[in-house]
C-alpha cells in the first residue's frame, strides 16, 4: 500500500513554485498577483484575538505559509512555532520576523500530518488559516494536532465561507479555494470532533471567512 497523501498544509503559493502535490490539494489558492493576502487580512491581530490568542500561550502557528499571521502571534504569545512543508516560504517567514524584531518564534519545514514529532512539547493553541480545506484527510490531522495539545488547549481553524469563488474577490480578482472545495461550518465541525476535539466557538470573520474553536477536553 502506498503512503497516505500529505497534508501539505501551504499557501500564498504561485503556480510557478509548487510542486505537484501542492497543486493538487491547494488548486485556486495560488496569488496571482502580489500583496491580495495582505490586503485580504489587513488586521491580523484582530483575527487572533477573535479566536483565542491570548499573552503567555504557547502557539504553533500550523500551515504557517509566509508568516503573515505568525508575526502578529509572536507579538501576543510566550513562543510561537511556524510550520509549512515549503522550506521557502520557512524562509520568507524568518525574514519578516527578523525585520520585526521577534526573538520568540521557531520556523520548522515540515508536513502538518507530523505536528507531533516537529513540536514535542504540548502546547496551548494550534492556529490553522486558509488550508484546511485542503487536507486530504481531516480527522487525521486533528489527532495529529490532539496530540500537541495540552489538556484544555485550543485548535482554531480560520476558513473560507462556502461561497462562489467569484463572489470573494480581494483587489478587484476572485481568491481562495475553488467554490466546491470550501467547507461549511458544519463540515469543518464534524471533520474535527470525528478527529476528536469539542467546538468551543464559532465566530465570523468579515468578509469572507469564520472561525471555529476546538478545545481538547479529554486525556
Amino acid at each position: 500500500m502506498g503512503a497516505a497523501p500529505a497534508a501539505h498544509c501551504t499557501k500564498g503559493l504561485g503556480k510557478d513554485h509548487m510542486s505537484a502535490d501542492m497543486r493538487r490539494f491547494f488548486e485556486g489558492t495560488e496569488m496571482p498577483t502580489a500583496g491580495w493576502w495582505e490586503a485580504l487580512w489587513p488586521d491580523p491581530a484582530g483575527v487572533l484575538a477573535a479566536v483565542g490568542v491570548r499573552p503567555g500561550m504557547e502557539v504553533i502557528d500550523l500551515c504557517s505559509g509566509d508568516g503573515w499571521f505568525t508575526l502578529q502571534i509572536a507579538k501576543i504569545a510566550r513562543h510561537v512555532v511556524a510550520i509549512d512543508i515549503d522550506p521557502a516560504l520557512m524562509e520568507i517567514a524568518r525574514v519578516r520576523l527578523a525585520e520585526g524584531g521577534v526573538l520568540n518564534c521557531e520556523c520548522r519545514a515540515g508536513d502538518a500530518y507530523e505536528i507531533a514529532e516537529l513540536v514535542p512539547k504540548p502546547v496551548d493553541f494550534v492556529f490553522l488559516a486558509n488550508a484546511f480545506h485542503g487536507v486530504p484527510d481531516r480527522p487525521r490531522l486533528t489527532r495529529a494536532v490532539r496530540g500537541t495539545l495540552k489538556l484544555g488547549g485550543r485548535l482554531a481553524i480560520v476558513n473560507w465561507h462556502q461561497r462562489p469563488r467569484e463572489q470573494t474577490t480581494v483587489l478587484g480578482e476572485p481568491r481562495g479555494p475553488r467554490t466546491e472545495l470550501r467547507l461549511s461550518p458544519e463540515q469543518t465541525i464534524k471533520a474535527v470532533e470525528t478527529g476528536g476535539l469539542k467546538l468551543v466557538e464559532l465566530t465570523d470573520l468579515p468578509p469572507y471567512h469564520y472561525g471555529a474553536v476546538f478545545e481538547r477536553w479529554s486525556s
